[in-house]
């Protein structure tokens, strides 16, 4: 995973890039909230950030508020680096838009196991993404099916979204997820086999 680490410490900042570089992830970093802030509006931003709570600049929380306000920057995941422990300035950072923190200095096993979550977190919105889009594609193919479908009054081929004659049968099981088994209704039955039909009638009225 993609990761920004923004940090103006700079030995803070090297020992975080080298645990995550360590678990195999791809590490971007920030030395303030400006360059934090420039880095997450890019097209290839990361989705996991780490950013100091003071920066020069702007900190942390003010990023964070920022990423919030912003479009399309809603599945960004946001951890907060602080040396805070006072309840209520650890609800403003939360408040402000970030999902989690870590206290400074931090704890390599927690860190590990924060980003973890977060990789979890981004994991399963994405899954959920590709879920509603699922179910969006389902429902255009519903809404079409409902529509008025262009038919053939003689062979009975239906004229598709692509100006294309097809078998009633085939545009069905494609668009509505149906296999469709072939049989006569009685009218038919008795027009093209009259000998059967009527056969068939007689036997039913003997029984």
């Amino acid at each position: 995973m993609r990761i920004l680490v923004a940090e103006d410490d700079n030995s803070t900042r090297i020992a975080l890039i080298a645990v995550l570089k360590r678990l195999g992830h791809d590490v971007i970093s920030a030395v303030d909230g400006e360059e934090a802030w420039r880095k997450l509006q890019q097209a290839d931003a990361p989705k996991l950030a780490i950013m100091d709570w003071m920066m020069p600049g702007l900190t942390g929380v003010e990023v964070c508020q920022r990423v919030r306000s912003a479009p399309g920057n809603g599945s960004r995941y946001l951890i907060l680096l602080t040396s805070r422990s006072e309840k209520h300035e650890i609800v403003e950072g939360l408040e402000a838009g970030a999902n989690d923190y870590i206290t400074k200095p931090f704890d390599e096993g927690e860190l590990i196991a924060r980003v973890r979550v977060g990789e979890r977190v981004l994991e399963l919105e994405q899954q959920l993404r590709n879920r509603v889009t699922e179910l969006e594609e389902a429902m255009a193919h519903i809404k079409f099916l409902q529509g008025i479908l262009p038919i053939c009054m003689f062979c009975h081929r239906i004229r598709d979204d692509e100006e294309s004659w097809r078998r009633i049968e085939d545009y069905l099981e494609e668009h509505a997820d149906v296999q469709l088994s072939h049989g006569l209704c009685p009218q038919c039955f008795e027009k093209h086999y009259p000998e059967q039909f009527h056969k068939a009638q007689q036997e039913r009225s003997t029984n």
